[in-house]
């Protein structure tokens, strides 16, 4: 396999969690009867342009199909951040009705409403059928399709150029990155902006972070490789700012590389950072293996000692990353014995690989769990200010990145 970006021949890896199926696979109870698809979930590192991405294997549209059953506007904590976004977009970029706005991959309209609420054109782009008819409730003109460069080239004909592009947590998704980013600088306007938000692969080393690699994740993106990238495509990063979203991430701010506006200091801090931290050099990667492994032995001894106690545990959200962390530690419903989420598109499924059964948060009050373990541990905040009626019982909420911990 080549590097997606540089094409450089990819020998070193970074982490290989075995074979699992796509993290966002829900089953039926019909489709537990039938075969289930896994395929090898292996990182590599190239040691040109220091992109860590997933072995090929599987194709996007093998995983966003059109029941996909992620919808953003179920975390008040996503609505909140992207409410507050666009309205620091319109102030800093003066957004007006005369502006238009692009979101690729905007889902069910969790933020572009908000452009629409202030009578700002947009448009989203999103492949997801399910996802796509909840944003067109809303008023948002959608293209259900996946973005690329012949898309952006299309839009430019149809004089559709975008003030303002935004990606959040879609750049990782992407299996042709160049392609992509090329899409990106088609469609941007003159003196455009282009936002882009994704986890950062330096928090993800720090902070055990491995269950956010699953197959949907094509790329683990550093500052420096979304530089080259963005460099090689035409455009430039301009500003950056950290963001404490999913554990840790960025948001870059970018601009035709011909662009007057000056970079930002924030952008050579980061830079910085992640050189002295050695994210351009191979022992930064080399131990990484070795912690996913504690982590997951840490949390099977944990789950065994409260099954031999006696004590029932529950976990709460159905999110790729917790699937990520079952299926590499085999654990199944004699450990867990269900799964609570909010989003009515997954109640009554089964997790991919683990089969635990997926319910509403409803059954946690009825059933009293004495352990809540919270997977998507990234708004453990939430989850916990919503349940903790738990310790009426005694119940206690664990988290197993990057540690067991037990929260309260």
């Amino acid at each position: 396999m080549n590097c997606r970006h540089c094409d450089s021949l990819l020998e070193r890896v970074f982490l290989d969690l075995g074979f699992a199926p796509p993290s966002n696979a829900f089953l039926t109870d019909v489709e537990l009867k039938k075969t289930e698809s896994y395929y090898p979930l292996k990182l590599f590192v190239c040691d040109q342009c220091w992109l860590v991405q997933t072995e090929d294997f599987v194709q996007a549209d093998g995983l966003f199909l059109p029941d996909y059953a992620y919808f953003s506007s179920v975390s008040q904590i996503w609505l909140d951040h992207a409410a507050r976004y666009a309205e620091q977009m319109r102030a800093r970029f003066s957004l007006d009705e005369k502006s238009h706005v692009i979101e690729v991959a905007s889902n069910d309209g969790y933020l572009l409403k908000n452009f629409v609420t202030a009578g700002i054109p947009c448009l989203g782009i999103e492949p997801t059928t399910s996802t796509a008819k909840a944003a067109e409730a809303l008023g948002i003109p959608v293209l259900k399709e996946f973005f690329s460069g012949e898309l952006g080239a299309r839009l430019v004909k149809e004089n559709k150029q975008a003030d303002l592009i935004l990606g959040n947590n879609v750049y990782a998704h992407v299996p042709d990155i160049n392609d992509f980013t090329l899409g990106l600088k088609k469609v941007l306007k003159t003196n455009g902006v282009i936002t882009l938000e994704f986890p950062h692969l330096l928090c993800l080393i720090k902070e055990n972070q491995f269950d956010t690699v699953y197959h949907e994740h094509f790329s683990y993106l550093s500052l420096y490789t979304v530089s080259r990238i963005f460099e090689g495509a035409g455009l430039r990063v301009w500003d950056v700012e950290r963001l404490p979203t999913h554990g840790g991430s960025l948001r870059v701010y970018g601009c035709h590389d011909d662009d007057r506006r000056i970079t930002t200091s924030n952008v050579q801090d980061i830079l910085l950072e992640e050189k002295q931290f050695g994210l351009q050099q191979p022992v930064a990667y080399q131990k990484f293996q070795e912690r996913a492994n504690r982590i997951k032995n840490d949390l099977l001894s944990f789950l065994i000692e409260q099954k031999r106690a006696g004590k029932i545990v529950a976990g709460y959200g159905a999110a790729a990353k917790g699937n990520t962390l079952l299926n590499y530690a085999g654990i199944k419903n004699d450990l867990v014995s269900y799964v609570c989420d909010a989003a009515p598109s997954k109640q009554g499924k089964f997790l991919p690989g683990s089969h635990i059964p997926i319910l509403s948060p409803a059954v946690i009050r009825e059933r009293k769990p004495d352990i809540v373990l919270i997977l998507p541990w990234n708004i453990a905040d939430e989850v916990i200010s919503q349940n903790s009626f738990i310790r009426e019982w005694g119940g206690e909420f664990v988290t197993a990145i990057p540690e067991i911990r037990v929260v309260n």
